[in-house]
């Protein structure tokens, strides 16, 4: 009877010891074979991106499958690599996103790599140009801090390719505890000169050679003069701008700077920035932003076809932009209070296919075009026949950010975070397309891309923007299952 009940007793831990396994089991056998396939094709991938692909550590673009051919921004030259993104800085933060879910130096070494070609590139001036050229001899150097280049000295926020690139190194620089030289000291220099090219009223100018001019702060306001002529406005690039995301890419950079180095500079711009952007917003009836602008703080022409307007990409990012800087802020309200009369203006701008225009004329509100003859471009309210290398049209995102904003005012953090279920499925197409040279390869559908390159239809390439993409979407799958 006592054997009996001994062995009722160890049959019952047993059941208990199983029944905990399984309960704390923090991955499963289908996960695990997942994990092995998943480190393996991050891995193999990798070892071909960076052995098979980099130059002097950097990247491009696109390459050809037989890699005879590289495109950035046009055809790449043998010692050229790429800083806008999705270029060196887009594969160099992959890789330190698959470092820091596997451990694996490999991947450190990689990202150092990106980040010291970086480094060669840096200009005098403490920014980048889109580009660095390893060859002294090319013509395509810019001046390079490094004395081994000549011709422009032109940092730009244009693009986010100076953001990017401090970005990475600000990332790489902290992976390696702050004790990497080059990397520290380039990381320094960048952030001391967006510092000094930041203005008074706390806008950025879209490229800066030197410290920007010091400007009285005004609020934004409509030209009292006839705005369609172009020409008026010179060197448009010196003075404010918020083309192409540029809030939101610069703000990104500062708040890391911030998070890493401790410095009080990067936080003040981080608000000065937001006091830019609460003085830019147009009055009625367009409570909204436009490109550039002039230091009279006035929507201004940039290129022939960028026409003084209020632009729908713009107000996109700035609201983004002005909710991210209210969470960084601590909560102040006033990151908010421009809010509900631009989203108000997008509900209303929003054209009868639910997108949105990239101008809108301004106090008119209506949808602004361009026409284009040869190298003539002339305003039109026609959008039947538009020049192809620009996108007139973008991407309505009301919902989202209507939705941000009303979990904002309700106390309410939204989560930004792929679902587990989601991620899982994301990773098992993302293995099943890995080809057997470990490339995940790219078929033209004739859609425009960055840098708009001209690929035939049906044509195939490697693209660094899906490798980057997989790689991350691999690391965060790894972390999720540390975190189980």
């Amino acid at each position: 009877m006592l054997k009996k009940i001994e062995g009722l007793v160890l049959l019952l831990i047993l059941a208990l010891v199983t029944l905990i396994s399984f309960e704390y089991q923090p991955v499963s056998a289908a996960e695990i074979e997942s994990k092995e396939n998943v480190l393996r094709a991050m891995r193999k991938s990798s070892e071909y991106f960076r052995n098979t692909l980099a130059v002097h550590g950097g990247y491009v673009y696109y390459y050809s499958l037989d890699l005879r051919e590289r495109w950035g921004e046009g055809k790449a030259g043998p010692d050229q690599i790429w800083v806008q993104p999705p270029g060196t800085p887009t594969v160099g933060l992959a890789f330190l996103a698959a470092y820091k879910a596997t451990g694996e130096p490999f991947y450190l070494e990689a990202a150092t790599d990106a980040a010291l070609a970086l480094v060669y590139g840096q200009l005098k001036s403490g920014g980048w140009t889109n580009s660095v050229e390893f060859n002294p001899n090319s013509k395509l150097t810019a001046e390079y801090r490094n004395g081994k280049g000549r011709g422009r000295n032109n940092s730009t926020l244009d693009d986010g390719i100076t953001q990017s690139a401090i970005r990475l190194l600000i990332h790489v620089d902290q992976t390696h505890r702050f004790q990497h030289q080059k990397i520290h000291e380039a990381a320094e220099i960048a952030l001391n000169a967006l510092l000094a090219a930041q203005f008074p009223v706390g806008a950025f100018p879209q490229v800066w050679t030197e410290p920007v001019k010091k400007v009285e702060p005004r609020k934004g306001n409509f030209p009292a003069y006839d705005w369609r002529t172009e020409g008026r406005i010179k060197n448009y690039w010196d003075q404010y701008t918020l083309n192409d995301g540029l809030a939101g890419y610069v703000s990104t950079v500062l708040i890391e700077a911030y998070e890493i180095y401790q410095d009080p500079r990067y936080r003040q711009a981080v608000l000065k920035l937001g006091d830019f952007l609460i003085a830019s917003q147009l009055p009625q009836p367009q409570p909204a932003w436009a490109q550039q602008y002039n230091y009279e703080m006035q929507p201004i022409w940039a290129r022939r076809f960028e026409p003084p307007a209020v632009t729908g990409g713009e107000t996109q990012d700035v609201i983004e932009t002005l909710m991210k800087i209210y969470h960084f802020s601590g909560g102040d309200q006033k990151y908010l209070k421009p809010i509900p009369e631009a989203l108000a203006w997008l509900k209303k701008s929003q054209l009868p296919d639910g997108q949105l225009a990239r101008y809108y004329e301004l106090k008119t509100n209506r949808p602004l075009y361009m026409s284009r003859s040869g190298k003539n471009y002339s305003l039109t309210y026609d959008d039947s026949d538009l020049p192809r290398h620009y996108g007139w049209k973008i991407e309505s995102k009301l919902t989202q950010l209507q939705r941000e904003y009303n979990s904002i005012k309700a106390g309410k953090q939204q989560s930004t975070k792929v679902s587990p279920r989601e991620l899982s499925a994301q990773v098992q197409t993302i293995l099943k397309n890995l080809d057997s040279q470990a490339r995940w390869v790219s078929t033209s559908t004739g859609e425009r891309l960055v840098g708009q390159p001209k690929f035939p239809v049906n044509s195939q390439y490697i693209a660094s923007e899906v490798f980057s993409d997989h790689l991350q979407k691999l690391s965060a799958f790894l972390e999720l299952i540390k975190a189980n």
